[in-house]
């Protein structure tokens, strides 16, 4: 459950949704962002031109009544006659009724002083303020606006404008949560939107992967993914074709190799008659007589076991191999085997009674026959057969004292008409045994497994279910 979870976070679904989700979270918050900073530059602004404007013209409609130069009493009566004024400075003298002086920033003051104009700055003493500083301008005789000196400051509260631009920041967050899982459940709809397709894409890859060759997926619409759709069905289509005409060529070739096969044993019997009479006649022929006898006599049995061989593959192919299987002891089997070839003397056998399975006699004969052949005839003395039983299986193990078998010949050992000396094209085996031995011990349950002695020499192992 764990893992199919994992899987799922890590699928193109999730990292689909994933992305999607970010961008979405991204954009909203830069635009919530953007908006905020937007508002705040423009409510400030307003805010920040209104109260400038009040205060300038309400010095300017007081400043002709004024005394010049301004004594303390005109300082105060300039801070009480204006409402939006503070603070009132002239060199050394201040007015300050309101008690604001010390909230006025030193460097507005200095500013101020130095530029002869209108200027503000906001500061925070545990609420948002506007301090808002200008010269008064007195009229000289060419009636030119010269500065008088005399500067005035005013302190307005900006938390209203505060507490509005702070409601809109949170209904920008309030709407980035809003906009957020709905990006989310929009990319995962989207995810799968697009994700159906691959799916029915895989899921029909597996279908043709099981032998389902005729599967073939909906092309709907004109885009990438119909494209591939297309593609796959065309590539299918030509699988199926292919297939079917090999699997056309492969039956054609059994069914011939059945038919031949079944064609010959009539004259093969005839002739295994005749050789039958030829080597009781042999011991009384000379020369190239007795040898043309000996050549006919061989090569007729060859090809009896090679037809007998290839019927028997035969039936493999085509399913209708039969099996009379009855409990047995396997090491009498095994013994009757070695006894009949007339083997008992050339095999060292190991054969503890009491390993019981169901068998089918014949070929089990069949499978031991083949193994312990082909050790007598590829291997070395002494070649030795041992019956164990290991856990729930029974185990035949053959053995010999040979070569072994090379790397490159393990993975063909059970393949058809492989022969490990290519020279040998004439070797007494038809390169069927194993193929045979393999397929018998499948029908049984079991296997055979190839390989080599440490010390030396090839062992094949034959593993059966038993009963004890």
């Amino acid at each position: 459950m764990i893992r199919r979870l994992l899987a799922r976070l890590r699928g193109i679904r999730a990292r689909l949704v994933l992305i999607i989700s970010l961008v979405a979270v991204l954009a909203t918050v830069g635009a919530t962002g953007a908006n905020y900073v937007t508002a705040r530059r423009t409510v400030l602004a307003a805010t920040q031109d209104q109260v400038m404007a009040k205060l300038r013209d309400d010095v300017d409609a007081i400043a002709p009544t004024l005394r010049m130069p301004p004594d303390q009493a005109t300082l105060n009566q300039l801070v009480r006659s204006v409402p939006s004024a503070a603070v009132a400075r002239y060199g050394s003298l201040s007015s300050d009724v309101r008690g604001s002086m010390g909230l006025v920033p030193p460097e507005l003051v200095a500013r101020v002083g130095a530029e002869q104009r209108l200027m503000f700055q906001r500061i925070d003493i545990g609420r948002p303020e506007l301090v808002v500083g200008m010269p008064v301008m007195t009229v000289d005789t060419g009636f030119n606006r010269v500065p008088s000196g005399l500067e005035v400051y005013g302190l307005f509260s900006l938390s209203a404008e505060q507490q509005q631009i702070s409601e809109f920041a949170l209904n920008g967050w309030r709407t980035a949560a809003v906009a957020v899982p709905l990006a989310v459940v929009l990319a995962w709809l989207a995810a799968g939107a697009v994700l159906r397709p691959v799916r029915r894409l895989r899921d029909g890859a597996r279908q043709l992967a099981h032998g389902r060759l005729s599967t073939r997926l909906p092309e709907r619409g004109g885009d990438e993914l119909a494209e591939l759709a297309r593609t796959f069905n065309e590539s299918a289509a030509s699988l199926e074709k292919s297939v079917g005409e090999l699997r056309r060529m492969e039956a054609d070739a059994r069914r011939f190799v059945a038919d031949v096969s079944h064609e010959l044993r009539t004259p093969l019997a005839a002739m295994t008659a005749v050789t039958e009479v030829l080597d009781e006649e042999g011991a009384r022929l000379q020369g190239d007589a007795a040898t043309a006898t000996r050549l006919v006599s061989e090569e007729t049995r060859k090809l009896t076991r090679l037809v007998d061989d290839l019927i028997e593959i035969s039936r493999f192919d085509n399913g209708r191999a039969r099996m009379d299987r009855r409990e047995a002891d396997l090491g009498e089997l095994i013994a009757a085997t070695l006894r009949t070839r007339q083997w008992t003397e050339r095999v060292e056998a190991d054969l503890p009674p009491g390993i019981i399975a169901a068998v089918d006699a014949r070929r089990f004969d069949v499978i031991v026959a083949n193994l312990v052949g082909n050790a007598l005839r590829h291997g070395e003395p002494p070649v030795r057969v041992r019956l164990s039983a290991s856990g729930a299986d029974a185990v035949v193990e053959v053995t010999d004292h040979g070569p072994g078998l090379p790397d490159d010949v393990l993975p063909h050992v059970f393949a058809r008409f492989y022969k490990a000396d290519t020279a040998r094209s004439r070797s007494e085996g038809s390169g069927l045994g194993l193929s045979i031995a393999e397929k018998n011990a499948g029908l049984h349950g079991g296997t055979i497994e190839a390989g080599n002695n440490p010390g030396g020499g090839a062992r094949f192992v034959l593993r059966l279910p038993g009963r004890w």
